[in-house]
């Protein structure tokens, strides 16, 4: 610096602090947020829901926080390629310039994109992917969604307390699919039932038939099912059509095989069903009411599922850390004010766990049941503030 480069901001410093010099109001640069789902492939409907919690989100709340713009910048991973998702997340903080990641609708993404959000150190929200393990990947992952071990364990129970001696489990081949059966069977066999045989479907492209035929010839009490949202009106269809349930085969699952989203294509199919989960749009609180009635005036008649929960609390979640850190958008700070965070959510209560980054709330067992000319999910029963078990 030049004698007279110092000199000169002497003088403007002396003159600012004197008042002397006009003052200007800079805005603060906006928050992105790079939102990764899947809105084409076979799990598009979870990238729809999550796309359109988020709108509704800053429609309802606007769209700046502590005097920082919130800025979607959505990407389209197609829901099936964890290096796409990689890809993605590496050009969103190296070009875009995003300062918190989020979505992610399968664990294999949520699992490709945590390096990126350690390096980066960036906060990095799953919204849906529900494997135990994701959130010991990065420290810097908080999770709103659920786990599949988390819903899977209260209906455990619930199987072993109500006439159900003996199972089977269905599940797809991946994460969340090997925590639903590893957990149901734990729990199931703790309340003294026995598991007659665990099934896996693959991922991509399932054949539920030869499954179902095996479970036909066993007969057991009753079979649990785990399959990705999207999948259920297949196993639903398959399942009556091969007679289990005039065989006196129960059909009892966890959520995502009942997806809200899709329970008027399920229909008549679904009557009777038995599952848990963490959010059902027939949930009867006020707050859900008004969710509903929200989301589908703003998408055309589409009804909110699970899925849209997690982003719409994401968006939350997002919103009061930043106003906490009065729109210090540091990674660090922002995750720092995330946990431990706790609110009432359209769901129920929800908070965030300070050491594991999870989420804790009530997990409801439900019946499927036409109520006002529509299948819906009835909550008849809960476990309030259950926690991520593990496996």
């Amino acid at each position: 610096m030049t004698t007279y480069q110092a000199r000169r901001r002497a003088l403007l410093a002396g003159a600012a602090a004197a008042g002397l010099l006009p003052t200007f109001a800079f805005a603060a640069p906006p928050l992105k947020v790079g939102l990764i789902v899947p809105m084409s492939g076979p799990f598009a409907s979870t990238g729809r829901q999550i796309e359109a919690a988020v709108k509704l989100y800053q429609q309802q709340h606007g769209d700046t926080v502590a005097g920082r713009k919130i800025e979607i910048v959505l990407k389209d991973d197609g829901g099936v390629s964890p290096d796409v998702t990689k890809r993605l997340a590496q050009e969103l903080v190296a070009r875009d310039k995003v300062q918190v990641l989020a979505g992610f609708g399968l664990t294999p993404l949520a699992l490709a994109a945590a390096p990126v959000a350690t390096q980066a150190k960036v906060p990095m929200i799953v919204m849906a992917a529900a494997t135990s393990i994701i959130p010991q990947r990065s420290p810097y992952i908080v999770r709103t969604g659920f786990t599949l071990a988390q819903v899977t364990a209260p209906l455990a129970d619930w199987a072993a307390k109500n006439k159900v001696g003996r199972a089977m489990t269905l599940v797809t081949d991946y994460g969340p699919g090997l925590d639903a059966e590893k957990v149901f069977g734990k729990r199931f066999t703790a309340g003294g039932g026995k598991v007659l045989d665990a099934l896996r479907a693959p991922l991509r492209n399932p054949d539920y038939a030869p499954f179902l035929a095996r479970v036909k010839d066993a007969k057991p009490d009753a079979l649990f099912v785990f399959v990705p949202s999207g999948e259920g009106a297949a196993v639903l269809k398959q399942f009556n059509d091969r007679g289990l349930a005039a065989a006196g085969v129960r059909l009892i699952c966890t959520g995502d095989v009942l997806d809200d989203d899709l329970m008027t294509g399920i229909g008549n199919a679904a009557d009777g069903v038995v599952s848990s989960h963490h959010y059902s749009a027939a949930h009867p609180s006020p707050g859900n009411k008004a969710y509903v009635e929200a989301f589908t005036r703003a998408n055309k008649g589409m009804r909110p599922n699970f899925h849209s929960v997690g982003a719409y609390d994401g968006m939350h979640l997002l919103y009061q850390a930043l106003a906490k850190t009065n729109g210090n958008a540091d990674g660090a700070q922002l995750l720092a004010a995330m946990k431990g965070m706790a609110w009432t959510s359209v769901r129920g209560p929800v908070r965030i766990d300070p050491t594991s980054r999870d989420i804790v709330q009530t997990v409801y067992i439900r019946r499927a049941a036409q109520v006002d000319g529509g299948m819906y999910n009835v909550e008849f029963d809960k476990v309030e503030n259950v926690a991520d078990p593990g496996v």
